[in-house]
């Protein structure tokens, strides 16, 4: 939530976090530590790589990132002290997590905000809020609406095709507990941008999270409708192919059957960022691919 934007106003002179600290911006902060990839990546589209001093341990985009001192909510409040840091940015699980380091760098002056949107809409507040926080507030609305261009080709493109002639998706979130996300999560958004139809829609996520506990029994029962079964992997979850092919009652799924069975980056469909965009583009290939012959 931006703060303190009143009618007329230039520019706003505080933020309040997705935990709800009111952050004072009395000037742009210019040494910051991200401890969360979409951060860093969100960052860098702002133009900040000179403010940027430090990063986690597990970047891979942009390439430059690679090049930025590491650091983890396990290191000491020292090292983070020692680099000198005024805003550091982190996830509201991290604020918990860690309370005791973030106490003791507050202590120190050093500002700590934690932010992590799940749906599009609060992406762009959050987008905004990062620009108001770094002095960029110009280049974070480009982002809203560089974004929101990339929606409007996206719709239209699938905007012919008859809505009963989408396929059925059934999108894996991880796969040994057979979850899926919530509708109204970022994943879903982007499955459905490109042109899919959720055939878990009465999920329900598991509270705090965009997670949704689904279950086989649930899942086969609506076999006949998965045309496609999209899983993301990476980190959050190490699947590939065979792991859902060869699994008990795969043989059941309607796009097991067809081979229409497609893992999908994480980062593209999980990461409040610019390559949503990419996300989407990614997963209508896979679900039209006559539309790209």
């Amino acid at each position: 939530m931006i703060m303190a934007l009143l009618p007329g106003q230039a520019q706003a002179h505080s933020v309040r976090d997705d935990t709800g600290r009111v952050i004072e911006v009395n000037q742009p902060f210019t040494r910051i530590i991200s401890l969360y990839a979409a951060h860093t990546e969100n960052l860098f589209q702002l133009g900040l790589d000179d403010a940027i001093i430090g990063v986690t341990d597990r970047e891979d985009f942009p390439s430059t990132a690679l090049e930025k001192p590491a650091f983890t909510a396990r290191d000491t409040a020292e090292r983070f002290l020692n680099a000198g840091p005024d805003l550091v940015l982190i996830r509201p699980e991290q604020r918990a997590a860690h309370a005791a380091l973030w106490a003791d760098l507050e202590r120190q002056g050093v500002i700590v905000a934690a932010m992590e949107p799940s749906t599009v809409p609060e992406m762009y507040d959050y987008w905004r809020r990062l620009g108001i926080l770094t002095g960029r507030e110009v280049q974070a609305e480009e982002m809203v609406g560089q974004f929101k261009d990339g929606l409007f080709m996206a719709r239209q493109r699938v905007d012919s095709i008859d809505p009963a002639q989408r396929p059925g998706v059934f999108f894996e979130s991880i796969h040994r507990r057979i979850s899926t996300f919530s509708p109204n999560s970022m994943p879903i958004f982007v499955m459905e941008t490109a042109g899919g139809r959720n055939v878990a829609a009465d999920a329900a996520s598991r509270p705090g999270t965009t997670i949704a506990d689904y279950g086989l029994e649930r899942m086969l029962a609506k076999s006949s409708e998965i045309d496609v079964y999209l899983t993301r992997y990476g980190e959050m979850n190490p699947v590939n192919v065979k792991d859902i092919t060869t699994s008990p009652a795969a043989s059941h799924i309607k796009a097991v059957r067809d081979r229409n069975v497609f893992l999908v980056d994480e980062r593209l469909v999980s990461l409040p960022t610019m390559r949503l965009l990419r996300g989407i583009d990614a997963i209508h290939t896979l679900l039209h691919p006559t539309m790209w012959n």
